[in-house]
């Protein structure tokens, strides 16, 4: 029996209506996606030519990332839901996302051609003379599993028939003595536990489950890398100028967790078009006192980026040995506490959420657009040579800062001892030579955002691994965050650098090492290349 158009002979088939209302979800779902897509494209755009407008920008995007992937899978489960409901009516128009151009997969990787028969006649009429006109090529990317093995290195031994003396081949070096993890594996276990911040007990666990069982008491970390964090350490304590900055490190103590210091020195002479290596230096201490810095910068003078803690007041002595070191204070440290009273975001958010939003200030949002001001002409010269940068700021940052200077003084005095925007003017005024000391040398930054981006894997990696062990254990990590840190500034692949380097490291000439060094690797060897792919 021939049925209406548009009517289906299936009970459960769904009727018109519903395909509609099928289509018009998939088609919002898809709206909202391209939305967030555009959304996140404009915030990159806006980052990368105008730089960050409030310190929480780089996590708004990693907000917005991860939003844009839950609208895209949900716009997908639509469009498929769509295309169900529509295939059992007739009278509903089908509905198909325009998705962004895929990218084509990196030339680098390996190609595995499967290749599926031909018909061997023709399909329409049967016949069998065929010839073929072309092929379609369809691109899956596929993952191997992590492949386990055991290399066993045989030693044959020979004896003497003369003097009967025994004569064999040395034992193939180890990483870790009397150690039994391959340079690609401890490589691993270092970079997953201090890269990607995944403690040992998580690791082992998954070893366990691919059917590798290893024991915690034989995980160890490498001393074999000494040689190449000494060059690093001199590299870094080289510089004309050196950002440095400090995090708490929580520590396992008897009964109880101690807050320890993790220390970063940055060495960056990028934004002063500097051709030198730039790299990090981590330091672990107990506590925060002032006696670290100074022992850590003990043999170093020139300029030092930082904020106003008060132990590094000793460094700026003009007759300290071997040398002074001169101050250059951070702005956006300055810039914080008026930004704070100058949201206007974070109060626009409140009102959406029915909260009371907080009062303004306008003395602090005029102070926070003066500052900005100084960073956009910073963003102009980023990159160009220290006289280059000293001729700009004199020409149209110091006309700036010279006024801000007397705007400050006449709205301080109108302000009481104990209100927070004179606290917060205090700050700049009473370092006011080292607020202005970029006026003067072009190879000054306004910012000590070098440091505090070295620091921010020790701020993500405190959310999984909690604590350090134990004080051996976070001198231990800071050793290993120099290495990794400093390779990923040169963007060397750190897992692939550590693996060459162990496996090289024990018969490589001593004069030789600091073509082992991350900004010498890249060149080191066409197998240092291929690990580095």
């Amino acid at each position: 029996m021939l049925l209406p158009y548009g009517q289906s002979s299936s009970r459960h088939a769904p009727r018109a209506p519903e395909a509609e209302l099928a289509v018009a979800k998939a088609k919002a779902s898809d709206d909202l996606a391209v939305i967030a897509r555009q959304k996140l494209r404009i915030e990159k755009l806006e980052r990368q030519l105008y730089g960050p407008k409030a310190e929480r920008r780089a996590r708004l995007i990693d907000q917005m990332e991860f939003q844009l992937a839950e609208l895209e899978m949900a716009a997908t489960e639509d469009e498929l839901a769509a295309e169900l409901a529509v295939a059992a009516t007739v009278t509903v128009a089908g509905f198909t996302r325009s998705r962004p151009v895929k990218k084509a997969f990196p030339e680098h990787l390996p190609r595995e051609r499967v290749v599926v028969p031909g018909p061997m006649s023709c399909q329409c009429c049967g016949g069998d003379r065929l010839r073929k006109l072309g092929e379609d090529i369809t691109e899956t990317l596929e993952v191997v599993p992590r492949q386990w093995k055991v290399t066993q290195t045989v030693r044959e031994k020979f004896t003497c028939r003369d003097c009967e003396k025994i004569s064999q081949a040395p034992p193939p070096f180890h990483a870790i003595p009397r150690g039994w993890a391959g340079p690609n594996l401890l490589a691993m276990i270092l970079f997953d536990k201090f890269g990607q911040h995944l403690p040992l007990n998580r690791q082992v666990e998954r070893f366990e489950r691919e059917g590798v069982p290893l024991s915690l008491s034989t995980v160890a970390d490498s001393t074999v890398l000494d040689p190449i964090l000494k060059r690093i350490e001199a590299h870094t304590f080289a510089a004309e100028r050196l950002h440095g900055d400090d995090t708490t490190v929580p520590v396992l103590a008897a009964g109880k967790t101690d807050i320890a210091r993790s220390w970063v020195y940055v060495r960056d002479d990028r934004p002063f078009g500097g051709t030198a290596a730039p790299s990090a230096m981590f330091y672990y201490s107990r506590d925060r006192a002032g006696e670290h810095p100074q022992a850590h910068l003990a043999g170093y003078s020139g300029i030092l980026q930082a904020d106003a803690y008060t132990g590094y007041t000793k460094l700026y002595l003009p007759d300290r040995r071997p040398g002074p070191i001169t101050e250059a204070a951070c702005w956006v440290h300055a810039r914080r506490p008026f930004f704070a009273m100058a949201d206007v975001e974070a109060n626009a958010r409140r009102r959406a959420q029915g909260k009371k939003p907080a009062v303004i200030s306008p003395i602090a949002l005029d102070m926070v657009q003066r500052i900005d001001a100084l960073f956009d002409i910073e963003r102009e010269i980023n990159g160009q040579s220290a006289e280059i940068r000293k001729a700009v700021r004199q020409e149209r940052s110091k006309p700036l800062a010279l006024g801000l200077e007397a705007w400050m003084k006449a709205q301080r005095a109108k302000l009481s001892r104990n209100d927070d925007l004179a606290k917060a003017f205090d700050y700049l005024l009473n370092r006011w030579s080292a607020f202005t000391l970029f006026l003067d040398d072009g190879r000054v930054c306004l910012s000590n955002n070098a440091a505090e981006r070295a620091l921010r894997g020790i701020a993500l990696g405190r959310k999984s691994w909690l604590f350090a062990g134990s004080d051996r254990g976070g001198q231990r990590a800071a050793a290993m965050y120099s290495l990794i840190v400093s390779a990923k500034m040169n963007d060397v692949d750190p897992q692939a650098w550590l693996a060459d380097v162990l496996h090289r490291i024990a018969g490589y000439p001593a004069h030789r090492i600091d073509e082992l060094l991350p900004w010498n690797w890249k060149t080191a060897s066409p197998a240092a290349q291929m690990l580095a792919a």
